[in-house]
């Protein structure tokens, strides 16, 4: 079943945050063949412990009429006043407003309900960094965006965010020595698309600082090499894996052009996934 991971995941969790819902799991779309599914793991009888996630165009995000620039605190707006493009505005705007969208369906809020909060950990400032929902312990945010894509994700448990452009840039030997190990460079160099291999692990272990297993500083010493490589072809493509515990959930989509990578302590689910969503109701 071919996954349109933007489109069904933007109408889903916009729909569903734009009113106050119960926290009930998304229905699961039957897996591709080989492809095994997330298997959430539950709290009793409660709903499933997992983190949502979506990577989508920047227009996707700010077309829908739930999100609102409004939803922006005084301190995001004074940031997004200080990009010199519009375009880099709006992108950074998307993606504050999707994981706002995110974090109300992990919740089962209205969108309207969720603040957000950027802590620095370097330089122990506000305003910029890690985001995160004051007040509220039982979710945990992350975000990324770049040139006309976003993504986001939200959940009860740590959760970390990245996506690049596909076929973004070429990378210099010297970077790649300062983000993979050795270990690493010896697939890259075997592969027949070493600057593709090199992005994935990018944004795998930008997701890795994000979720706070390593760090910028570190990312070369944490090794990924036993991760399974993208998989052929021209289409989107979900992989998942673990990583020293933690879910690794990998998404290529060549439609919008995006390669993104998800870690969490709890599975993810992208609701490009499910078909349909099960009704949720008020509480």
């Amino acid at each position: 079943m071919p996954l349109d991971t933007s489109a069904d995941l933007v109408n889903a969790i916009l729909a569903s945050a734009s009113r106050s819902l119960a926290g009930k799991p998304l229905q699961q779309a039957s897996p591709r063949s080989g492809t095994p599914a997330a298997r959430p793991a539950r709290r009793g009888s409660g709903p499933v412990a997992a983190a949502y996630a979506t990577v989508s165009t920047t227009a996707e995000v700010l077309h829908h009429p739930a999100a609102r620039e409004s939803l922006l605190t005084e301190v995001e707006r004074r940031r997004a006043a200080r990009f010199r493009h519009e375009a880099s505005r709006l992108d950074f705007v998307a993606a504050h407003l999707l994981v706002r969208l995110c974090a109300a369906r992990s919740l089962g809020v209205a969108a309207d309900d969720i603040e957000l909060a950027q802590y620095c950990d370097e330089c122990e400032e506000h305003g910029h960094g890690r985001p995160y929902v004051p007040g509220r312990h039982d979710v945990q945010v992350s975000l990324s965006h770049t040139r006309g894509v976003v993504a986001a994700a939200a959940g009860p448990a740590a959760v970390g965010v990245d996506v690049e452009l596909l076929g973004r840039r070429s990378v210099a030997p010297s970077v790649l020595e300062q983000v993979l190990t050795q270990r690493e460079l010896r697939v890259s160099g075997r592969s027949r698309d070493p600057q593709g291999v090199f992005m994935r692990q990018w944004v795998r272990k930008e997701a890795l600082v994000k979720v706070g297993r390593t760090s910028r500083a570190t990312m070369r010493e944490v090794d990924l090499s036993g991760l399974p490589p993208a998989p052929a072809g021209s289409g989107t493509s979900v992989q998942r894996s673990r990583f020293e515990g933690l879910h690794v959930l990998d998404l290529a989509d060549k439609r919008r052009g995006a390669l993104a990578s998800v870690v969490s302590a709890v599975p993810v689910l992208l609701t490009g996934e499910v078909r349909p969503p099960v009704p949720l109701s008020g509480r």
